[in-house]
């Protein structure tokens, strides 16, 4: 049993324009000359679609300049474009599941969130006494950070004399300096990116030393990895593998925890109902069940949290020309305007394969 959380911060942005916008899903993968012709060909099924569809010639344009580029070579691409310009654009880890062509009001981005799999928030830390080599990871390309307070001296001598007890006082100080370093940077990252995770490898001593130094809300999200160092090609090996795990078990307990926060409520379930408390800001998570060949509607308005199941309900609220739109489009507008989470839960039960766990 696995969900996926999926922050929309990345696509807030759309939703403060006025549309319409092309939505795009292309295979592109190209690695022999053959494959890179019937990239070109399915760009021109797709640009016929969106021209019967109304798409206009310079959108088109800008979108057809992109896809057919010979790289970054990956082996999807999803564009969002309106106007005569791309206004996001996304490579694809694999092949898109279904290629898309559309144009329509909102830009239809739950294929890729639901692909993506967006990266909880976490810090990945390789200790020494030198200091870490702290990893930040929420979405998007990696930050990685070097931590040194003090280089000298690191080693105990172990040679013995008069000194050696001194040696090894001071050696021991720098240590404590360097593991108060990467505690505060640690605090600092975990704060600034919201981390759900930690996961802390290297030296005993020094983990220790930095989980004394850590505040109390980034030590409770601390995960021990037992493999890991900072010998360069580390962080790629068994650490990774120690990070990955850490993830999924983070993923595996929210998801449970949400399921029975579902079942226990405050929630709503079933589309009419989801759409009502999202138009009065009361959704804390938004559970989807991904569904690709769902074709299920709303209807929308201009404002980010005016959706619902029947025209009528927004003409009421003064929307003068309610219009009709994919629902998952309307509910991923609505959980970005709102600030809620969308988790992807592959069991959901409930009607239409929506449901909320509600803040109040």
């Amino acid at each position: 049993m696995r969900g996926d959380l999926v922050r929309l911060d990345s696509v807030r942005h759309l939703y403060e324009r006025r549309g319409p916008f092309v939505s795009v899903y292309l295979d592109t993968t190209r690695i022999t000359e053959e494959e890179a012709s019937a990239v070109e060909l399915r760009w021109r099924r797709i640009d016929e679609e969106l021209a019967a569809r109304g798409a206009s010639p310079e959108v088109r344009a800008a979108v057809g300049e992109l896809v057919k580029e010979p790289t970054p070579t990956a082996p999807g691409r999803a564009v969002f474009a309106e106007g005569t310009s791309v206004v996001l654009t996304e490579p694809l880890a694999a092949s898109p599941r279904r290629e898309i062509a559309r144009w329509s009001p909102l830009p239809h981005v739950v294929p890729m969130l639901a692909q993506r799999g967006e990266t909880v928030p976490h810090l990945a830390v390789l200790a020494d006494h030198a200091g870490a080599d702290v990893i930040v990871s929420c979405g998007g390309p990696k930050r990685e950070l070097s931590v040194e307070a003090a280089d000298w001296p690191i080693q105990k001598t172990g040679q013995g004399g008069w000194s050696q007890t001194r040696y090894e006082r001071d050696a021991e100080e720098t240590w404590r300096l360097n593991a108060v370093a990467v505690a505060e940077v640690m605090d600092k990252e975990a704060h600034s990116i919201g981390a759900e995770i930690i996961v802390l490898a290297g030296e005993p001593q020094t983990r220790r030393m930095i989980m004394d130094a850590l505040g109390k809300d980034a030590a409770s999200r601390v995960v021990v990895a037992e493999r890991g160092s900072r010998a360069p090609g580390a962080a790629d090996g068994p650490f990774h593998a120690e990070v990955n795990h850490a993830i999924e078990a983070w993923q595996r307990k929210r998801h449970t925890a949400l399921l029975d926060a579902y079942h226990e409520g405050p929630y709503a379930t079933g589309l009419a109902e989801t759409a009502r408390v999202l138009r009065d800001g009361r959704v804390a998570t938004l559970l989807l069940r991904d569904d690709p060949s769902s074709d299920a509607t709303l209807w929308i308005g201009p404002e980010g949290t005016q959706l619902a199941a029947e025209p009528g309900e927004l003409t009421d609220l003064g929307v003068d020309l309610p219009v009709e739109e994919r629902a998952d489009a309307a509910l991923a507008r609505a959980v970005a305007m709102t600030d809620a989470e969308l988790w992807f839960v592959p069991e959901l039960d409930s009607p239409d394969g929506v449901g909320a766990v509600l803040r109040y």
